[in-house]
Parts: structure tokens; sequence; C-alpha cells
């Protein structure tokens, strides 16, 4: 048996979107698309929450986060994958993987994080509004943010410094878009089990314990919201609710297909489906969901940015 590993390999082989080449063509149009709207739409948040003082809230220091941690979570791996796309040679180097590897699971596992802390922001406001001020203090949602980012890449770093101590078998073609661990772990001869049981213990209580608190955090909300004696309030925020549900349900579940399936089950075309969905996807929905609905991000960009941009400004004024 052929083996790679650090001294015998310094280049992986990625793939491309498609080896046909009018899908080749629409896959990096539409891939491109969305990129460039993840990257508007997030910065776009970014800058108004920044300029509108109304928006310097705890939920809004959260919001500013996540479309944070979006527009570096998709850019780890979207601009590599329309690369080789185009390009012939698809391979990146050891060094080249580690980091992307690192980074994107890094963001991806602070983004879980995020959205628990979200969850949590708005049931305090929501349920418990009389204490809200003094639960979502500026100390602490600076400690939640800080414990979010710090835990987020310790975890993935390590877990990159045990995959590249595998070695790979027969190939360094990986059957995946770009470096992610699962596909790695794949790829490995020899006794990998400790490094996958470390893998879904970390996934365990990375994703399945903050999507847990998301779902309390709703639930709550949602039993709140049913007591609006206004139906059209009651309708609007559970609306609201259930666009946030979805998206956050989108997001933890491609990622537990991905990191919690046995091998044995393992499929790299629904592997690859979930990775886009999850990194690709979920990035350029979040600042639309969280923010599209609301008066003051509205009006904001409606007075200082959208009145230059009339796309923006359609949508904005569309969005009641």
């Amino acid at each position: 048996m052929e083996v790679f590993n650090q001294s015998s390999s310094t280049r992986f082989i990625l793939l491309g979107l498609s080896d046909v080449f009018y899908l080749k063509v629409i896959g990096f149009l539409v891939l491109l698309v969305i990129y460039l709207i993840t990257l508007s739409a997030n910065l776009l948040l970014i800058i108004v929450v920044t300029i509108n003082p109304k928006l310097q809230t705890p939920m809004y220091f959260f919001l500013i986060n996540l479309s944070f941690i979006d527009i570096c979570f998709s850019t780890t791996i979207v601009p590599k994958i329309l690369i080789n796309t185009l390009s012939k040679d698809k391979s990146i180097s050891l060094l080249e993987c580690a980091i992307q590897m690192h980074f994107h699971l890094a963001f991806g596992s602070t983004e879980c994080f995020i959205l628990a802390i979200m969850a949590y922001d708005r049931f305090v406001a929501i349920c418990k509004p009389l204490h809200y001020n003094t639960i979502m203090s500026r100390k602490m949602c600076l400690g939640l943010a800080t414990a979010a980012w710090t835990s987020s890449f310790i975890n993935s770093i390590t877990h990159v410094i045990y995959t590249f101590q595998l070695s790979f078998c027969n190939s360094h073609n990986v059957n995946h878009f770009f470096c992610e661990v699962p596909p790695f772990i794949q790829m490995s001869c020899g006794d990998n089990w400790l490094h996958q049981v470390a893998m879904y213990i970390s996934t365990a209580i990375i994703a399945n314990f903050t999507f847990f608190l998301v779902l309390i955090s709703y639930i709550n909300i949602l039993s709140t919201i049913l007591k609006i004696k206004s139906s059209e309030g009651r309708f609007k925020a559970f609306s609201t609710c259930v666009s946030h549900i979805t998206v956050v349900t989108v997001f933890f579940g491609t990622v537990m297909i991905l990191y919690l399936r046995p091998q044995s089950r393992s499929s790299p075309e629904m592997d690859n489906s979930a990775s886009i969905l999850y990194s690709v996807v979920t990035p350029m929905v979040n600042p639309i969901i969280y923010s599209v609905r609301n008066k003051d991000v509205k009006d904001t960009v409606r007075k200082n940015v959208a009145k230059e941009f009339a796309p923006i400004k359609f949508i904005f004024t569309k969005s009641h």
C-alpha cells in the first residue's frame, strides 16, 4: 500500500465544481454571485450598525460578529473553489490546506456559539425584558464573544494538528471542494479511531449543544409570542422567529450530517452539498434574515446607502 504523508507529498488535489464545461460555467457564476452578495450584504450590515446609534445594542453587537464571521467563513473557501473550477491545476500546498482547514473550522465553530448567544439574547429581551440590561451587560457581551472566539480557534488548531499527523493512503486526491477535516479522515490509513472520537465529541459539544440552546431559547420565545393579544403583532413576531429557526436548523443540520455521520455511511456528493450549504449559502442568507425586517436598519440604509444604489433601495423598500 502506498502511503502519502507530510514527507512524501507536499500538495493535495481538490475538486472543481464540475468537469462538464457548461455546468462548470453555471456553477462558477452562481457561486460568484452568492459570494458577492455575501460580501456586500454583510459589509452593508456592519456599516449600518456602526453609523446608527440606535443599533448600538447587544443584539447588533453579536450580529456584527456574525457578519464578520460570515465574510471570513465564506472567504476561506470560495475564492479557492472558483480558481480550481477554472484552472487546470487544482492542487493546494500542505501549508495552504492546513491554514484553510484551520480558519474554516474556527469560523464555523465561532458561528455556532454566536448563533446560540444571539438566540439567548432574544430570549432575555422578549421573556425577561425588565432584567435585559442587567443580564446582557457590556461586560457579559464582551465575555461571551471572547469565549466563543477563543475556544473555537483553540479547538480548530487542535484538530488540524491531529489531521495532518495522519498518513494518507493510495492518493493525495481529496474528494472535496476544499480542505475540511472529515474527507481527510476518510483518506487516512492506519488507526484514526482516536481522531474520529475526538471529532465526534467536539462536534457534539459545539454544534449539538449550541443548537440545543438555540431551540430552548426559541421555544420560550414562541410561547411568549403566543400570549401577544394583537394578531398582527403575533404573526409578525412568529414569522420572524420561524425564519430564524429555519436558517439556524439548515446550518446546524448540515454541520451535523458532515461531522457526525459514520464513515461507513459517508457520501462524497452529500458531503460536498452539505459543505456548500452551510459554508456558502448560509453566510449569504444570515444578514437578510436577521436584519431586513428591522425598521432602524431599513431607515439607515435608505438614508445613507440605498439612495445611491437602486437595487438595494428596492429590496429594503419592499421588505415591510
